[in-house]
């Protein structure tokens, strides 16, 4: 009788919240936060997007989060096995944001979208997504936004960060000229700094690129500058201070920057051979989609990009790029990717532009990433010809069939590598049969204020070792923060591990994939040295040993949290390790005892808890009260999954 009665009570308090998400507006928000705490708490899962939103700013200021209804969003849109790993508030509801602001635009679709149309499909609903997210997606059909839902463009243009090109542009329909009329209005007249080009779309990209990149002047030209300047600044005072308006780009963002705001010629059709057409300068844009109401047009100042990330980067699109690099003063970041490995004379004609670039005292470029590089003596090139970066991402696949176009780089002369790098992060990928190592710890060497690595991937040939690797950092890299260590062979460098934990400041470790296990005699004996060792690194909050085959190893791990000085971790990665149910209940025994003095993010993602679901759960009933647990669904049906974690 008891449980019916809670039964009872459980199935009114539902009913009650379907009922306030219902007719939430009559109800108003003050009845809502007139409710006990208790309640709230439990009433937000069950709210609609626009609710939590409305809710938010009162909530905060009683100290409650609306995270618990965004984590409820997330997992009816992604599915309940689904991991939500996002730690705040802010963070659960910009991706929440972030996926339905999209779908919702442009008229796509998917069940959840269907199941709540009615509170989707509102103008509410898209002004509230816009006043959150800061990535834009630029696809076709956009003309509603210099109709209708221009207000929803003038919101955009003050919000949005980023901007990504998903589609290409043919400038001579004027369908998509609206499109190239909302990319000026964001990058030239919003805050937006960023572009990311999806498409191989070379003319779009010129278009793009077409005077934003140089933010100096050369002397000799000051005073026809000035003249200019002057020029436009009385035709931008007279311009409308509405958001439509092109005059009215200099108070968004532009003048802070200090962007000299001239007026954009057209680009005449030789830039683009082929493409008579090719002469919709921006001022043109918005003569043709700002309305007719009196408004003037004042001079279209020049947006500012301080990065650019493209997605397809043949080429022709490599070309517009190194033609416009040499005085991309404003450039702070660029991202390079091709679906096909780049060629040799491709890389060496982008060194040549990117140098031209970095002789310039005005160069801003610090962070390069590229990929697919055709292999490994190439990044080398890379940094030499941009010698202030202080990033780099490359990824490098060795072609396996043809002939090298071009000889291998000679070996650098010992001036050469003597010479000091202001480099602090380091991330290369590598798809070959062998790689030699010696590049790497060339440019350890060289950068003293080295704080991350990650490689992945590396082979050496038959009988060397990684140890090297981690002497090197012992020796040349004393700043090192993050270490992330993926796919390679580390089960014969633990002397060098060890050595390199006693005396460094790591914050995150990863050794993922790594085969830590496979050659030690004594698995357990080793681990705990391991564990040792990292008790001993104060500053350690993230350890990862993804897909090392711990297994019934894992046990030991808890033992970072023993004794008068427990690890500091706060966020421990045992996914893909094969771990059965029984394991993880011995674990959660001796972790129970040895609590961790912060909650800890445990991930548990990948492991065979299906084989014995009553163990599994037990569990993690007992890791719950101290862990955040990351849990994805495993089925021990398919066999392949079991054999490739367990190799």
């Amino acid at each position: 009788m008891a449980i019916s009665a809670k039964g009872g009570s459980l199935c009114l308090k539902k009913i009650c919240f379907q009922g306030v998400r219902k007719h939430f507006s009559a109800v108003g928000v003050e009845a809502v936060l007139g409710l006990p705490t208790p309640l709230i708490k439990d009433l937000l899962p069950h709210l609609t997007v626009c609710q939590l939103d409305e809710l938010q700013p009162a909530l905060n200021q009683r100290g409650l989060s609306t995270h618990p209804g965004w984590i409820r969003v997330l997992q009816d849109m992604c599915g309940p096995n689904h991991v939500t790993d996002f730690d705040t508030e802010e963070e659960a509801k910009h991706e929440v944001m972030r996926m339905l602001f999209t779908l919702v635009f442009y008229g796509f679709t998917n069940p959840f979208v269907k199941r709540n149309i009615a509170n989707l499909n509102t103008p509410s609903f898209l002004w509230a997504a816009a006043k959150c997210i800061k990535h834009f997606l630029l696809t076709t059909p956009v003309e509603s936004l210099t109709a209708e839902r221009r207000p929803l463009l003038n919101l955009l243009e003050k919000r949005i960060w980023s901007v990504g090109v998903s589609q290409s542009i043919d400038i001579s329909k004027r369908r998509t000229q609206t499109a190239l009329y909302v990319l000026h209005r964001l990058l030239d007249h919003g805050v937006a700094k960023k572009i990311v080009v999806h498409v191989q779309c070379p003319i779009v990209l010129a278009w793009i690129l077409h005077g934003r990149g140089s933010q100096y002047v050369n002397p000799d030209l000051k005073e026809l500058l000035e003249s200019k300047k002057a020029s436009c600044v009385s035709q931008t005072a007279s311009a409308s201070a509405d958001g439509a308006s092109c005059g009215s780009g200099l108070a968004t963002g532009a003048a802070e920057e200090q962007v000299t705001p001239c007026k954009r010629s057209k680009l005449d059709s030789a830039e683009e051979p082929g493409r008579s057409n090719f002469t919709l300068d921006p001022q043109v844009l918005c003569r043709t989609f700002t309305p007719r109401d009196g408004l003037s047009v004042g001079a279209c100042p020049w947006g500012r990009i301080d990065c650019l990330d493209i997605r397809q980067c043949g080429s022709d699109s490599l070309r517009v790029l190194n033609s416009a690099l040499p005085t991309f003063f404003c450039l702070r970041s660029l991202t390079l990717h091709s679906f096909l490995t780049f060629r040799d004379s491709d890389v060496l004609s982008l060194a040549k532009a990117l140098k031209q670039l970095s002789d310039s005292s005005h160069s801003s470029l610090a962070d390069l990433n590229i990929s697919v590089l055709p292999c490994t003596w190439l990044v080398e090139v890379l940094l030499d010809a941009s010698p202030k970066l202080t990033s780099l991402t490359a990824e490098i696949q060795t072609l396996m069939w043809g002939q090298r176009l071009l000889p291998q780089r000679p070996r650098a002369a010992a001036s050469d590598v003597s010479e000091r790098l202001p480099l602090e992060k380091l991330d290369i990928k590598v798809a070959e049969l062998q790689t030699d190592l010696r590049f790497v710890t060339s440019v350890l060497r060289r950068c003293p204020q080295f704080t991350s690595l990650r490689l992945a991937g590396i082979r050496l040939p038959s009988g060397s070792s990684l140890s090297q690797l981690f002497t090197t950092l012992s020796d040349s890299n004393p700043l090192l923060r993050s270490l992330n260590l993926e796919d390679l062979k580390l089960s014969d460098c633990l002397p060098e591990i060890l050595n390199l934990l006693r005396d460094c400041k790591l914050e995150e470790l990863r050794f993922n994939d790594c085969r830590l296990l496979e050659q030690w005699s004594n698995k357990e004996e080793s681990l705990q040295r391991l564990v040792d060792a990292l008790k001993a690194v104060p500053s350690l909050h993230a350890l990862s040993l993804a897909q090392n085959r711990l297994a019934k190893n894992l046990c030991v791990l808890a033992e970072l949290f023993s004794g008068p000085a427990p690890s500091s971790v706060k966020r421990l990665d045992v996914s893909s390790n094969f771990i059965q149910p029984a394991e993880l209940l011995v674990f959660a025994k001796r972790l129970r005892t040895h609590r961790p003095p912060h909650r800890l993010t445990l991930d548990l993602r990948v492991n065979p808890g299906d084989r014995d679901p009553d163990t599994w759960n037990a569990a993690l009933k007992r890791l719950r009260p101290f862990c955040v647990l990351l849990v994805k669904g495993w089925s021990s049906t398919d066999t392949m999954a079991d054999h490739i974690s367990n190799m």
